[in-house]
């Protein structure tokens, strides 16, 4: 996959090994911000749990059929996504299994230069369409998406108890 940048300051990129560490921290940094206050704090940063991220992370980075990218502002780390084709049956929709822009670099570009850069590889794979589910209390990732298109996957109703969104941004020429 080739570089691609949105604005000045931020490169988007094919992850390597060598990025995983970076990846696992910022994840947990991440995670903590949108979880804290619905989860018990210990499990926040649980070396069990980080140890399951980084083994979840590695595999991506490894999987031919998986595609992880890096977000990076002056050589740093500061988003991270990654995604692959959702199923055989589906070949025409890829599922974004991850997203996250480090809590200090919220709201500055990162995590559209993301999804631009996932989306413009969507459609060089011909997808027509891309699916994603979101913590139902992250509200700011809620409108994050909303704002780049994803709507409420009409085809996948949560179950009353779910605590993730189902949704879906189809992908036409213009979306970004």
């Amino acid at each position: 996959m080739p570089d691609a940048t949105d604005g000045p300051d931020t490169l988007v990129r094919a992850a390597v090994p060598g990025d995983l560490e970076a990846i696992v921290a910022l994840h947990t940094r991440a995670r903590a911000s949108y979880y804290r206050g619905r989860l018990p704090e210990a499990l926040l940063d649980d070396p069990a749990e980080r140890a399951r991220w980084r083994e979840a992370w590695a595999g991506a980075i490894e999987r031919p059929d998986d595609t992880v990218l890096c977000a990076e502002r002056a050589g740093t780390t500061v988003g991270i996504a990654s995604f692959r084709g959702e199923e055989p049956a589906r070949p025409d929709v890829v599922m974004l299994h991850q997203l996250h822009v480090d809590p200090a670099h919220w709201r500055s570009g990162v995590g559209s230069a993301l999804h631009g850069a996932c989306v413009s590889a969507w459609r060089a794979a011909g997808h027509s369409a891309a699916r994603l589910q979101v913590y139902w209390h992250n509200r700011r990732a809620r409108d994050f998406y909303a704002r780049h298109g994803w709507r409420p996957d009409e085809s996948r109703r949560p179950a009353p108890d779910d605590t993730h969104l189902s949704l879906l941004l189809t992908l036409s020429p213009g979306a970004r």
